[in-house]
């Protein structure tokens, strides 16, 4: 029974949804994911950074994982040992994170190429991480919407099935597909439905790509 709770609590301790001192984007969580990533980054240990910033293992330890508040003089001595701005330890505190919500049926109806042709397409997000753009749509295709497999862009895509059949292209293949079918693909080619097997379709695309990349 012992050994059982010991390995319950041990799994807690490792869940980071449990971990009750690290609270998402709170300044001591923050502060010790900094730590952590110079250390790896100078691939020493936690005995290493704790000898050469003069702490003990424990409170090394400690401020990792965010359990604890560093003092200034605390953090001044890391910054010497890791030989990096103090300001650096803030900067994931200080990153802007953000979240889209979108209820249903409310998302923003933008126009693409596929717009004259009858498919409607909702914007659910934009996202834009570093280099990295990625927008997720929530397409519609019914008795109105005409097919042409023309589709030709940079980046990666995505798609997934929600509603309906269809038969996809994508090159020279095609895919018969049905709700919960997907298809990940390199948009370069040729790609677009084929056929509207049965209607409504509602298709889940995420689209990614490099900001210096253009989008058609």
């Amino acid at each position: 029974m012992a050994r059982k709770q010991a390995i319950k609590k041990q799994e807690k301790s490792q869940d980071p949804h449990n971990y009750k001192g690290a609270k998402e984007n709170s300044l001591e969580a923050a502060i010790g994911y900094q730590v952590k990533e110079y250390r790896n980054k100078l691939g020493i240990t936690v005995a290493d950074l704790a000898r050469q910033a003069d702490l003990s293992l424990g409170m090394l330890s400690k401020i990792e994982n965010g359990q604890t508040s560093p003092s200034l003089s605390t953090l001044q001595s890391l910054s010497n040992a890791l030989n990096v701005p103090v300001t650096s330890f803030f900067r994931r505190f200080e990153e802007k994170r953000d979240a889209t919500y979108v209820k249903a049926g409310q998302g923003l109806a933008i126009e693409r190429r596929g717009t004259r042709a009858g498919h409607e397409y909702r914007l659910l997000g934009h996202s834009l991480h570093k280099r990295i753009t990625v927008e997720p749509y929530l397409i519609t295709l019914d008795e109105d919407s005409e097919v042409f497999p023309l589709f030709q862009h940079s980046g990666l895509e995505f798609i997934y099935v929600l509603e309906g059949r269809v038969s996809y292209r994508h090159g020279d293949k095609l895919y018969e597909m049905g709700p919960g079918d997907s298809l990940y693909f390199d948009p370069d080619a040729p790609h677009g439905p084929d056929e509207l097997l049965e209607m409504p379709v509602k298709l889940l695309s995420v689209i990614s790509y490099l900001n210096s990349e253009s989008q058609s």
